[in-house]
């Protein structure tokens, strides 16, 4: 439980922290709250040669809304998305997804952009970042570029970043007030890595048929699931329950979970049609209330 050596690096400034991640290649890690890196590195599951701390580094630790999107800079805190008035009113799939995540000792350290850079399909924000087709902002030295969440995981613990990049921002377009998501969660015990999640998010027009639907899958695959067919089967419908089990057989076959000490994969498809449809029924509640 002890890591391997390495050399510890402290920027104060966004552009040192790029020069450092540029120089030293891809054996430097980048360490935000480190509640996912720092156990690997301690069961030497991964050995960086370097650590590159942002936690000096000012202007990365904000929660602001403007024009509609709602912004997220790389240090903000679990705890502090969980205290804010903003998502909690606006989002509150977000405040679901971060009351699953560990226990308040990791959530006061870990951050949303540490989750999502990790590129763990066992971490709970990607499919919530998914169901709500959020954008992320990836620093680099040629600049900044926008990337759609949904496109950001690539492949077991891999990501779109490049190794010179750093992910500096969560955008969310607002939804509209009759707006509703909710994050549900099977697990083996509280605080543990998902059996199963499903995160989802809908729309409803003025005639009350639904506008966009989102639905996102954690831990069923080897990158987190963005289940597009069963969110675009709601789109244009009234939502009644045979819409909701229609999309949910829809999302467990965009599935493809692994057996095992969570349970066969039958077992685990099976649960994510269950809690679909108990994500999207609290979903059409809260955005029809």
């Amino acid at each position: 439980m002890i890591p391997a050596p390495f050399d510890y690096h402290a920027p104060t400034s966004l552009g040192e922290a790029l020069s450092l991640l540029s120089s030293l290649g891809p054996d430097a890690k980048i360490l935000t709250g480190g509640q996912s890196l720092l156990p690997m590195m301690k069961l030497r599951l991964a050995e960086p040669e370097h650590i590159i701390d942002l936690n000096g580094i000012p202007d990365l630790d904000y929660i602001r809304e403007e024009d509609g999107v709602l912004s997220i800079g790389a240090l903000v805190r679990e705890a502090d998305l969980a205290a804010s008035d903003l998502v909690r009113s606006q989002l509150p799939i977000i405040h679901d997804t971060g009351a699953h995540i560990a226990d308040p000792q990791v959530r006061n350290l870990g951050t949303l952009a540490g989750n999502l850079a990790h590129g763990d399909p066992g971490n709970d924000h990607p499919a919530t970042m998914m169901a709500l087709d959020a954008h992320v902002v990836a620093t680099g030295p040629g600049g900044h570029r926008t990337l759609d969440v949904r496109s950001l995981f690539v492949d077991f613990y891999e990501t779109a970043l490049a190794d010179d990049e750093i992910l500096t921002e969560i955008r969310i377009q607002l939804p509209p007030a009759s707006s509703g998501g909710a994050y549900l969660k099977l697990e083996r015990k509280v605080g543990d890595y998902a059996t199963v999640g499903v995160a989802a998010q809908v729309t409803f027009g003025a005639d009350g048929r639904c506008t966009a639907a989102g639905i996102g899958l954690t831990n069923v695959a080897h990158v987190p699931v963005h289940a597009e067919a069963a969110g675009k089967r709601l789109v244009g419908t009234s939502c009644s329950e045979g819409d909701t089990a229609a999309a949910a057989d829809l999302a467990a076959d965009a599935s493809s979970p692994s057996s095992d000490l969570r349970g066969p994969a039958d077992y685990k498809r099976a649960m994510v049609r269950v809690l679909t449809r108990r994500a999207l029924g609290r979903a059409i509640e809260r955005a029809r209330a």
